[in-house]
């Protein structure tokens, strides 16, 4: 036991912009910018980082920060008429100092309540009203909980639709001594071969070459397996059935300006997400999406990993 006190500290981060610190009993600790509601870290009781950040992020808006845990709403990818995966990890949210009543399903007291509104000029570009409300917590056992609650508060009678993911850059040892399981068998929509739909083959999915699949209908349980640190990833998500998973490999993270050259192989996104079937929200609906990660160890045991019981567990 650290023997800390659990804390929320709002303070300056990089380039001086807002961000939140919550900090558990144990140590366990996240970081949260108000620039895009974007967890930029999440750190183990041991101060290990769980979350990859590039070296080359840029902590500039309206550029939005690579790694962490972006959010894209109303639209994933270029799904759409809107900017890359939407316009909200581009905007500045706000505290939220009085949040409707939250159905708790954990005892967690170290969590922060972020809300983001339209503007004016955001009608300009999505004309629909909406509150979007997202809770950030740390659990007991420095698990890290994501809560969207999208409202529709249109005053001209009018539904809305979008499209959702959280966009989650998992820290890895090693991209290609990586196991993801609880995708198996499932169908995926592969973006790089214009959407075209596919069955996943083999009992797990590894990897030597870039990705970026969309799975559908995904079990609620999906685990990452990470060899080298003989640790396993275990997310848990209601709300969002469909998964992405995502690594840029070499070319084209030699193309991006804000990612390492070789940082491909020390990250892979898997993201839950609505993405398949828009959500459609009427006047006075809400939506409700969560993510919940964990970290635990794993280790071989007769040539099988245990994360299979985790998965089942």
């Amino acid at each position: 036991m650290a023997g800390e006190k659990p804390s929320v500290e709002l303070c300056k981060g990089v380039n001086g912009l807002d961000k939140v610190v919550l900090r558990d009993a144990r140590g366990s600790s996240a970081e949260v910018y108000l620039f895009g509601g974007h967890v930029t870290s999440w750190r183990t009781d041991h101060r290990e980082e769980l979350l990859f950040v590039s070296n080359k992020a840029i902590f500039k808006p309206p550029k939005a920060i690579r790694g962490g845990i972006p959010i894209c709403f109303p639209q994933f990818s270029s799904h759409g008429n809107l900017e890359q995966h939407g316009f909200a990890r581009n905007k500045f949210w706000s505290i939220d100092t009085d949040p409707p009543p939250f159905p708790s399903d954990s005892s967690s007291k170290t969590f922060v309540d972020l809300i983001l509104k339209p503007t004016d000029d955001d009608f300009k570009i999505w004309p629909h009203s909406y509150e979007f409300r997202l809770r950030v917590a740390l659990g007991l056992g420095g698990d890290l909980m994501l809560t969207s609650r999208i409202r529709n508060t249109n005053a001209d009678g009018k539904p809305f639709s979008f499209t959702f993911a959280y966009h989650t850059y998992f820290s890895v040892s090693d991209i290609s001594e990586l196991r993801v399981e609880g995708l198996e068998t499932l169908d995926y929509l592969d973006n790089l071969k214009e959407r075209e739909r596919f069955t996943e083959q083999g009992d797990a999915i590894t990897f030597e070459s870039g990705v970026d699949k969309i799975y559908l209908s995904t079990p609620t349980k999906i685990a990452i397996i990470d060899h080298e640190k003989k640790r396993t990833f275990v997310l848990r998500k209601d709300g969002l059935p469909d998964a992405v998973v995502w690594n840029p490999w070499d070319r084209k993270a030699k193309a991006m300006p804000d990612f390492g050259d070789d940082e491909y192989k020390h990250m892979l996104c898997v993201e839950a997400a609505a993405i398949e079937k828009p959500i459609t929200l009427k006047p006075g609906e809400e939506w409700k999406g969560r993510l919940e990660l964990s970290a635990v160890p794993s280790s071989y045991c007769s040539g099988q990993l245990d994360p299979r019981k985790v998965l089942q567990g």
